[in-house]
């Protein structure tokens, strides 16, 4: 049973009345409605033997999504004190996990940890140039696949789903402002396999009924790698690999640190909370840097060990990465210019300055008379402003926090004028092209992929007429080696991975032979009929 806001008063006084005659085995609430003294009281009637609580990272001060009303879950175990305690999170530091034990008043409790590492994802980080175009390109080699693509802001996802749509792919948005029955319309559809991408805020997560998600895709960083894990860890869940691209612009740093400033309600005011919240961030802008395994470094954030030498699963280890290169002389040039304009003018006017832009502004105030004028012409502006943002994101440029922020020097920018101190920046050219790992390799080799495609639609059409999602007739791995091996008798169909006496009762006899159904497909595109003469 579940209570939750989008019940109706009768629903809800319902289900509270299921609960208080004790006949509830099993209740989900909210940690804010939990503690209401109304829902208090009536749990008091039940027996209550258990309370688990997921997302118990969220109790956390140093947790990276932390919510108040999560800290005083505590006052459970006083107010049930025979009963037993259970906290879950897929993504908690062991800083976070003794806190939580902390807060919740544990007593030397049982701690388990599993393992963090999901060998099946393949993660890419690739230079942010041409975002929608480069997203574009991804969704392109998943095609009729599915692809969630997570933007920072709801204007984000509206912007990006509306530049799919126009290039041709059936995108869907989804965010928190949206009508409730409009958010549950765009879920369930995904689940059902009726829309195959939808770009989102962080709001799509929970919740999500689809095993076979094929692509992550983040067009900006996310504020914490445990946002990462938790997000790229919604896809690739039957086992089979799964692709995570996160587009990176240091761009996405400034603005979350922006946001994080102007949110200080969420952190009660607190510097000190502040200050947790850009550890994070810090951390999630270093995985992004070249250079490590991205397995690795995900393994080693949560306090694991990772063995492999090479994951052979990442932009790193695939050799796909574009090296970093020397540009010193490049931020020599923009540091110049920002000392030329004394300190006193954003990005966007130090750019014209440098690529000598003769605008309005430009011209007035003298500036296409400094040596610094026309010394980038030939870079793009979009280039130039990642040198900019590169330099921001590597503490050798500052800029104020102001309403309209400028461009200023620090310590470690003379060093770099003086040419005391060399500068490493990511190209904005193209990365090298995609490499296929063994792991996908494997899970196709063999594979029909003709005869694949035709039993996902033979699912989706009995998903459809069952009314549950498609992943419960058959996950796509089963698919997959339905198509490899291809069975036509009952020994062979129940060697087909996921396949036992009960799939074999409720399905055999229309996925028992593929190669008949292929045959048939190919003379009768009518799917009622098709599944009739299997049956006969």
């Amino acid at each position: 049973m579940a209570i939750h806001s989008g019940l109706s008063p009768a629903e809800r006084a319902d289900a509270e009345q299921y609960i208080a005659s004790g006949d509830c085995r099993l209740a989900f609430v909210s940690p804010e409605r939990v503690i209401q003294p109304s829902f208090l009281e009536l749990v008091r009637l039940a027996d209550v033997r258990d309370i688990a609580i997921d997302e118990a990272h969220c109790i956390s001060h140093w947790g990276h999504d932390f919510r108040p009303d999560y800290r005083q879950l505590a006052r459970l175990k006083h107010i049930f004190p025979g009963t037993s305690f259970h906290a879950f999170t897929a993504t908690a530091t062991e800083r976070v996990r003794n806190d939580i034990v902390e807060q919740l008043q544990l007593d030397n409790p049982a701690i388990h940890v599993g393992c963090f590492d999901r060998p099946n994802l393949v993660y890419r980080v690739v230079p942010s140039n041409q975002l929608r175009r480069q997203v574009e390109g991804v969704v392109e080699r998943h095609q009729d696949e599915a692809v969630i693509i997570y933007c920072i802001s709801r204007a984000d996802t509206e912007r990006m789903a509306t530049y799919l749509r126009e290039k041709g792919v059936a995108a869907v948005h989804y965010h928190a402002g949206m009508e409730p029955d409009d958010r549950r319309a765009t879920q369930e559809a995904f689940a059902r396999e009726e829309v195959n991408v939808v770009v989102a805020t962080v709001a799509f997560g929970m919740g999500i009924d689809r095993s076979n998600v094929r692509c992550v895709v983040h067009a900006a960083m996310p504020k914490s790698i445990e946002h990462y894990q938790q997000e790229t860890g919604r896809a690739g869940r039957d086992g089979l690999e799964e692709e995570c691209v996160l587009f990176y612009s240091p761009a996405a740093t400034m603005r979350w640190k922006s946001l994080i400033e102007k949110s200080t309600e969420e952190f009660e005011g607190s510097p000190e909370l502040v200050a947790a919240a850009f550890e994070l961030l810090e951390h999630m802008r270093k995985y992004c840097t070249p250079g490590t395994c991205r397995h690795r470094t995900l393994s080693e954030y949560f306090g694991q060990e990772y063995e492999a030498e090479n994951c052979g699963a990442c932009d790193v280890c695939l050799g796909e990465g574009e090296e970093l290169e020397d540009g010193t002389v490049s931020a020599q040039m923009v540091l110049s210019c920002v000392a030329r304009v004394r300190q006193n003018f954003g990005a966007g006017h130090v750019c014209d300055v440098l690529r000598g832009t003769l605008t309005d502004r430009v011209i007035q105030l003298g500036h296409d008379q400094l040596s610094t004028f026309g010394l980038m012409e030939s870079t793009t502006k979009t280039a130039l402003n990642q040198i900019i943002y590169q330099l921001l994101d590597q503490d050798l440029l500052e800029r104020t926090r102001s309403e309209f922020p400028v461009l200023q020097l620090n310590a470690n920018s003379w060093e770099v004028l003086r040419g005391e101190r060399k500068v490493q920046l990511m190209p904005s050219r193209s990365r090298k092209k995609v490499k296929t790992t063994a792991h996908e390799a494997k899970s196709w080799d063999g594979v029909n992929r003709e005869l694949f495609e035709d039993l996902r639609e033979l699912r989706s059409e009995l998903a459809t007429e069952r009314k549950v999602p498609p992943y419960v007739i058959f996950s796509d791995a089963s698919l997959r080696d339905m198509a490899r091996i291809q069975p036509q008798t009952v020994e062979t169909f129940l060697g087909v991975h996921g396949v036992g006496e009960k799939k074999l009762r409720d399905f055999g006899e229309l996925f028992l032979n593929p190669v008949s159904y292929t045959h048939l497909r190919a003379h009768e595109t009518d799917s009622y009929l098709v599944c009739r003469l299997l049956l006969e």
